[in-house]
């Protein structure tokens, strides 16, 4: 018989070791060239071009941490801490920032990351600007695509609010909303392969981050493995938002308006959008 502190031990070490010799392998970050081909698959998939990826963030129910206070306490009346992933048009993670407070809203989770901080210092290795499929309009940079939640930046898109918008921009929420969603897919993919995320985590806080952290490499891997499904699960209705008071940087809100300008060009337009809004 097997006590539950050796058990638990046990646990985190395997967790730790799986860590280890995937994280290198299956999420090693991106160069200039692979963020070109994360790009490509999401203006055939998402049909939203320039994109390298849709950024998010994951409550992980847990029980209260020792001594923890309401740190981890979040908006939804639990005690969870917060998995913030940057994920690509295959479902795959790409990055991944695992234990901050649940309390922290995403977007303070995002500026306080390690991707945040690269995003912010042009530090990504990021492609060169580029000119959208079939325009002659300037050249525009690669951007990740985030909700509400998020300040808009030159590399960050995040919808308009909601209130009193025009068809043009109610086009552009559409279709960023439909590459963002990737990211939501991603964490139900995960949750349903690894069912312990489905129930709060009964283990010591720092073996719950280490279980996650393995989950994410283990569902890269599979993924991998098993191949793509390229199948459109981003065709359900899509729920308004509320909106975000955030206020974006005047260049995010250029590149913001470029974005929809293309969308309803004849070279960027999709034959449904419209219906669709």
């Amino acid at each position: 018989m097997v006590g539950k502190s050796t058990a638990s031990m046990i646990i985190r070490e395997t967790c730790v070791a799986i860590w280890d010799a995937l994280h290198g392998a299956v999420m090693a970050q991106p160069h200039k060239l692979q963020w070109k081909e994360i790009a490509d698959v999401f203006q055939k998939t998402c049909q939203f071009p320039n994109c390298a990826g849709a950024i998010d963030g994951k409550h992980i129910r847990i029980k209260k941490p020792v001594r923890s206070g309401s740190q981890y306490y979040n908006y939804k009346k639990y005690f969870s801490f917060v998995l913030f992933a940057v994920c690509d048009a295959n479902y795959s993670f790409r990055y991944i920032d695992v234990g901050s407070y649940g309390s922290r809203s995403d977007s303070a989770v995002f500026a306080h990351s390690e991707f945040g901080k690269m995003l912010l210092d042009k530090a990504l290795d990021l492609p060169d600007h580029t000119t959208l499929p079939g325009s002659t309009s300037p050249a525009m940079p690669f951007v990740f695509v985030a909700d509400e939640a998020f300040a808009l930046g030159e590399n960050l898109m995040r919808p308009y609010s909601s209130r009193g918008l025009s068809i043009a921009r109610r086009v552009f929420n559409y279709r960023l909303t439909r590459a963002r969603r990737v990211v939501e897919c991603a964490f139900g993919i995960l949750a349903n392969k690894w069912r312990f995320l489905h129930t709060p985590i009964h283990l010591k806080l720092e073996t719950a981050i280490s279980a996650v952290k393995a989950a994410c490499v283990l569902h890269n891997f599979v993924r991998a493995r098993d191949g793509y499904n390229f199948e459109d699960s981003l065709s359900h209705s899509l729920q308004s938002h509320l909106p975000s008071f955030v206020s974006g940087h005047r260049q995010g809100a250029a590149v913001r308006e470029q974005f929809t300008a293309y969308f309803m060009s004849p070279h960027g337009a999709l034959p449904w959008q419209l219906e669709a809004i």
